[in-house]
């Protein structure tokens, strides 16, 4: 039995929602994977009468796609489909055989009208969180399109493949053949990388808001749904919902929440913003604002919106080390994300920079993957907690070098090496190997904001107890502000904060 018991009678209650019969077909060969794949979906057609497994050849050998009776759709699975892409199984079991997706209509009707021919190919680990979305906005627009094929490729089951193309981070995805992008990417995203997304005259001749939220995580949405439910013309334009949410695994600190991850807790902010009056303009990046009688913030793509009040919740991201081949190297070799990407760097030794908590988290979990671990950090001693010392420190394959300042990554067409400088001493010295993964903490977007409103040395906005800025009718929250801490939670708390600022500053000017 491939299934645990409480996953098996979970999956009984889904297959019980199948719409019409489909059709696996499956090719194997005598290999381990290909043993597992199989009993996994003779296991599933035990579960419904609306199941057939049947050996067809395919181009990929083992894998199986999922298909209407009489109809190859082009949904493909190329390895199991367990651990975080078991959901991705169970969907499409349930979209193939007819059961509408959770997707607007505005975004299927564009998916329907594609023309051309469409292949795509994601390569992915099965402990990514971000790889799901890629691969379940692919095979929705698979099943909603003749003209789409899609093809989810576990990189551990397909090394050669994975070598072959370069593929040294996940998700990564190709279409017709070629590079197509690298990253969690959203169904919107993939749009509009294929032309299909919002324009500037889609955006023209709004109406100016009461008040506009610029940043879609935790601070913007809690900013527009404080907004909306005071019944005030309200928008959001973000240049990703989410925000860095979007890349965190465990969330184990938000209260009332045990334990969740960042994808689920973004879908759930999104469907409760979703429940007021509030516009979305979502894949839209902001590159300059002025005040005038209202505000004017300008996008990107040349449009202008108008609003009575802005709230900045423009977040952060991750920060850059800054040194000769971080992005020469960045998805080959060079990495953020230890979950999604360190399976593919098995057995190779990697490198970590930055001895905070999320350095040494990531250099426990690699640990475990990884054949060693050298931990770079720039100070005398590690930041991190205690406990997450001692942990490391129980681990053979780990080296800490401290008063380490890393001077350049180098490689070829890969990561081959880093080079780091003693500061205590001066002496320069080199480490062979194929990854590094940069984990030292944050900076603000708000560079783009050029001097408008008053900033401190590292670039976070500077807010009063309401959320406001020096600029009249300017307000900020979350992680883009000068707030001593930066969590979900608080960032939620200022964004209320900010919206009844705004709100305020409204109702009496």
């Amino acid at each position: 039995m491939v299934l645990e018991a409480d996953i098996k009678a979970q999956l009984n209650q889904y297959m019980q929602l199948l719409e019409n019969d489909i059709v696996i077909k499956v090719s194997v060969g005598s290999d381990a994977i290909s043993n597992e794949m199989l009993a996994l979906l003779e296991e599933l057609a035990t579960m419904s009468t609306k199941i057939t497994v049947e050996k067809a050849p395919l181009e990929r050998t083992p894998s199986f796609s999922v298909n209407r009776v009489g109809e190859d759709t082009g949904v493909v699975f190329a390895g199991v489909p367990l651990g975080h892409e078991f959901t991705s199984l169970v969907l499409a079991l349930l979209q193939v055989s007819g059961r509408p997706p959770k997707v607007d209509q505005s975004v299927i009707d564009k998916i329907q009208t594609i023309n051309g021919e469409y292949h795509f190919e994601s390569y992915i680990s099965l402990t990514c969180h971000n790889c799901p979305d890629v691969v379940q906005a692919l095979n929705i627009m698979t099943v909603l399109n003749p003209n789409i094929t899609h093809t989810m490729i576990d990189g551990a089951a397909y090394k050669e493949e994975v070598e072959d193309k370069n593929v040294m981070a996940v998700p990564t995805v190709y279409l017709n053949g070629e590079s197509f992008g690298s990253g969690r990417m959203t169904m919107e995203e993939i749009l509009a990388k294929l032309g299909s997304g919002l324009n500037a005259s889609e955006l023209a001749n709004k109406d100016p808001y009461d008040v506009l939220v610029i940043g879609g995580g935790p601070a913007g949405a809690s900013a527009a749904i404080y907004a909306a439910r005071k019944g005030i013309r309200t928008g959001i334009v973000t240049e990703r919902f989410g925000g860095q949410v979007l890349d965190t695994l465990s969330i184990e600190n938000f209260i009332s929440v045990k334990h969740t991850e960042g994808p689920k807790l973004v879908a759930s902010l999104e469907e409760h913003v979703k429940e007021y009056d509030i516009d979305v303009m979502n894949l839209q990046r902001s590159s300059s604002l002025k005040k005038k009688d209202l505000f004017e913030l300008t996008l990107e793509n040349g449009a202008v919106l108008n609003s009575k009040t802005i709230i900045l919740a423009t977040g952060a991201r991750w920060r850059n080390v800054g040194v000769p081949g971080e992005q020469e190297f960045k998805n080959k070799g060079v990495a953020y994300c230890p979950h999604c990407d360190g399976p593919l760097f098995e057995g190779k030794d990697v490198a970590v920079i930055g001895g905070g908590n999320s350095g040494i988290e990531a250099a426990i979990d690699l640990a475990g993957v990884v054949r060693h671990v050298t931990v770079l950090e720039y100070n005398q001693e590690l930041k991190a907690d205690d406990v997450l010392q001692k942990r490391l420190n129980s681990l053979a394959n780990v080296t800490v070098l401290t008063n380490a300042q890393t001077t350049e990554i180098t490689g070829t067409d890969n990561v081959n090496g880093i080079t780091y400088k003693e500061r205590h001493t001066g002496m320069e010295k080199h480490i062979d190997l194929q990854g590094v993964f940069v984990q030292i903490g944050l900076v603000p977007n708000t560079e783009w904001l050029d001097g408008k409103v008053e900033c401190n040395h590292i670039g976070e906005v500077i807010v009063d107890k309401h959320g406001a800025t020096n600029v009249p009718g300017l307000f900020a929250a979350g992680d883009c502000t000068d707030g001593p801490y930066n969590q979900i939670i608080i960032s939620m708390g200022s964004g209320a904060n900010a919206s009844l600022g705004a709100f305020d500053y409204l109702i009496r000017n």
